[in-house]
C-alpha cells in the first residue's frame, strides 16, 4: 500500500520522500522503488533490518557513548534507537534531503530536536570536515544512499579520513558499503588509508556490508565480546552473537 504524499516531503531540489506499507511494515523510499529504511508499525522503536542492526556493531566496542552522530537519516531507525536506549548520549543526525527529515518526523516516530538530540539539514561531507566536530565523535554511523542506492555518496579517501578525524581517540565508525561489486574495493581502501583497523562482516539484505573503522586497533578478546554479545541481546534485543560469529570469520579469511 501507497501512502499518499504531501508537498512537506517533496520540496524541489531533493528526490521526494514517500512511504509504502506491506504486511505491518513501513518503508521509506526516495522517489524510486529502492527501500531507504524501514519500521515495523507494531515495534516502531525496534530496528528492522538485519544490516541496519549490524550497524549497531559498535556496542561491543564502546560501552557508554557520550556523542553518537548518524550521516544519512534514512527511516531515523539508528537516530531514534540511540536516542531512547542509551540516555547518556548525545544524539547527532546529518541529513541533506528535507523530505527525509520531514518524513521521518511525521510517519516514522522521530522525536523533536532536544538538549541531546539534533537533527540537522546538511551535508555530511560538511559535517565530518567542520574542525569543531573533530575529536568529538565516540560513534559515527554512515548510511549515504542517495535515490538510484547504487553506491555511497561519499566515498574518497578525503572523506574516509575526515570520518576517522572526528573520532575520539576510542571512537568507532560503522558503515554500510553497498551497491555495485566496484565499490566494495574502492570504499575499503579508502578506509583501510584512514583508520586503525577495519573490518566487515559478510554481506546481509540485498548486498549491504557493513563495516566498522577503529581510531585504534582494538584487542579482539572473543571470550569477552562473545560475554558483551549475550549483554546486548538480553538488554537490547539485538542479534549481537552473530557479529562476533562475523568478526571470527573475518579474522579467520584474513589473517591466516
Amino acid at each position: 500500500m501507497s501512502v499518499p504524499t504531501s508537498p512537506r516531503y517533496s520540496q524541489p531540489g531533493h528526490p521526494p520522500a514517500t512511504i509504502t506499507e506491506f504486511e505491518g511494515v513501513r518503508s521509506l523510499h526516495l522517489g524510486t522503488s529502492w527501500v531507504q529504511g524501514a519500521m515495523r508499525l507494531s515495534r516502531p522503536d525496534a530496528i528492522e533490518l538485519e544490516y541496519v542492526q549490524m550497524m549497531m556493531m559498535w556496542m561491543l566496542f564502546v560501552q557508554q557513548p557520550r556523542r553518537i552522530v548518524q550521516l544519512g537519516l534514512g527511516s531515523a531507525a539508528l537516530t531514534k534507537f540511540c536516542y531512547q536506549r542509551f540516555p547518556q548520549a548525545r544524539v547527532t543526525a546529518a541529513e541533506l534531503n528535507p523530505n527525509v527529515i520531514a518524513i521521518c518526523r511525521d510517519h516514522f516516530g522521530l522525536p523533536p530536536d532536544d538538549a541531546r538530540l539534533d537533527v540537522r539539514e546538511m551535508d555530511a561531507l560538511d559535517f565530518v570536515m567542520d574542525p569543531a566536530n573533530h575529536g568529538t565523535v565516540d560513534v559515527l554511523q554512515v548510511d549515504l544512499y542517495d535515490e538510484e542506492a547504487r553506491g555511497p555518496v561519499l566515498d574518497t579517501p578525503e572523506f574516509y579520513q575526515a570520518c576517522a578525524d572526528c573520532l575520539a581517540p576510542d571512537g568507532v565508525m560503522t558503515a554500510n558499503v553497498f551497491g555495485d561489486f566496484i565499490n566494495y574495493d574502492k570504499n575499503l581502501q579508502a578506509m583501510e588509508q584512514a583508520f586503525d583497523a577495519v573490518v566487515w562482516l559478510p554481506e546481509v539484505h540485498d548486498a549491504n556490508i557493513v563495516v566498522i573503522g577503529f581510531k585504534q586497533s582494538p584487542e579482539l578478546d572473543f571470550a569477552l565480546l562473545y560475554e558483551r554479545a549475550a549483554d546486548i541481546k538480553r538488554r537490547y534485543n539485538l542479534p549481537a552473537k552473530n557479529w562476533v560469529n562475523g568478526l571470527k570469520e573475518w579474522m579467520r579469511d584474513h589473517l591466516a
